[in-house]
């Protein structure tokens, strides 16, 4: 095998590892600071325009036109102790890093019992960074994903107690992925850095049902449909040797967004107080392998990557105080990723989310939502991964995320 055909082959694994990004870890549930103030126990309520997102049944119960939108600050905190595979023990902090997700909904009475709305938000998105000098450079320096979902959205309440929903996602995303290429060599002093710029789109549906068979109880189930993301764009290396024949120019990747659904029941335990149960469930087995072209070489490569579907369990509750309402809850998130496959793209792993929260009535049109949560990752310990990365050793990572909205009823 010749030098530049196996640098080929190199290049093409690495673009195919850092298409992870799409991955579970980097699946967003914070749209809406009351939902997410309560764990994200929220589909058998969805109050707030962010029923687009957690049921859009519950359109169907909401009798006045509003607008709801805010932002979500995510600050992640990572540590990779390694590799294993050189006798290391060795922290490498991931970089600091701030992301900012946003989501706005619109809803308006239609008919007496219809209800339309429209939302956008970012269900899929974050990344990684670590310094480009790190002993993993290799596997990873940054990805950087975006995903855009507008959801158009009808809610119909078929009876008193009963309302149902759908919408249709129109999804948008582009993701940023670079990495060091290992050429030692004298005609190569530097190590090239090779980056992967992608965008696409894709289209899906959401619907849900919602029923309150008495005034205290509420019962929400909700299905957000897979979305196929065919994605195109360029590989560009910097510097380019041109002796090395890098696979620059054009290249394309496909991809399939998981489904993913709730099971929700509401009990409201006294006039002030309300608490809720959500079992979500994520598809993540539609992410058995990446497939990624690169045209200059007419050449397809394709990496495994064996997720499991997975789920969380959310508890949540809300108790009014008329002007202020107090909200806290608690979150388990099952990883989908097994053991073997991960990689410090996606250093995830099983995880706990402590979530404190408020509303307050600042006018009689215009409401504040604040929530904060706190994400604790078990240590997770990479051992025996697959050939592709052989990247042994263990990861610590915490998240602090902040979400604020304002809800204008008019």
């Amino acid at each position: 095998m010749s030098i530049a055909r196996g640098l080929c082959i190199f290049v093409f694994m690495a673009f195919l590892l850092a298409s992870s990004a799409f991955a579970g870890g980097f699946q967003l549930n914070e749209h809406g600071a009351k939902g997410m103030a309560q764990a994200g126990a929220f589909a058998a309520r969805a109050t707030d325009g962010s029923a687009i997102f957690w049921n859009p049944a519950g359109l169907g119960f909401q009798n006045t036109a509003s607008a709801y939108a805010g932002v979500t600050l995510i600050m992640p905190q990572v540590s990779f102790y390694g590799p294993t595979q050189n006798n290391s023990g060795a922290e490498n902090k991931m970089n600091s890093q701030l992301f900012n997700p946003i989501n706005g909904y619109v809803v308006i009475p239609v008919l007496d019992g219809l209800t339309a709305g429209f939302g956008v938000n970012n269900p899929y998105g974050l990344g990684t960074e670590w310094p480009d000098t790190w002993v993993g450079r290799f596997i990873t320096v940054k990805v950087d994903l975006k995903t855009f979902y507008f959801t158009p959205t009808l809610s119909y309440r078929i009876l008193d107690n009963l309302s149902v929903g759908a919408g249709v996602n129109y999804v948008t995303g582009s993701v940023t992925l670079s990495r060091k290429v290992p050429v030692a060599s004298v005609a190569t002093p530097a190590e090239p850095m090779v980056a992967l710029d992608l965008s696409g789109t894709g289209i899906g549906f959401n619907a849900g049902l919602m029923y309150k068979p008495t005034d205290e109880l509420s019962i929400g189930l909700s299905y957000r449909s897979s979305v196929k993301i065919d994605a195109e764009g360029t590989a560009d290396f910097t510097p380019n040797y041109a002796a090395l024949n890098f696979p620059v120019g054009d290249a394309a990747a496909s991809l399939e967004l998981p489904a993913t659904g709730f099971a929700a029941i509401a009990y409201k335990v006294t006039d002030a107080l309300t608490v809720e149960a959500d079992y979500q469930y994520i598809g993540w087995s539609s992410y058995d392998q990446l497939k990624v072209d690169f045209k200059k070489n007419n050449t397809s490569s394709v990496a495994p990557k064996k997720y499991d579907d997975t789920y969380i369990i959310r508890l949540g509750g809300e108790y009014d105080l008329g002007c202020l309402k107090l909200r806290g809850g608690l979150y388990y998130d099952h990883s989908p990723v097994k053991t073997e496959y991960l990689e410090p793209l996606l250093p995830d792993a099983n995880r706990i989310g402590y979530n404190l929260g408020f509303g307050y009535a600042l006018t009689k049109q215009l409401n504040v939502d604040v929530a904060y949560l706190f994400i604790k990752f078990a240590d997770r310990k990479a051992e025996n991964t697959i050939p592709e990365n052989n990247f042994d050793g263990t990861y610590k990572s915490i998240v602090h995320l902040l979400g604020v909205n304002f809800e204008y009823s008019f």
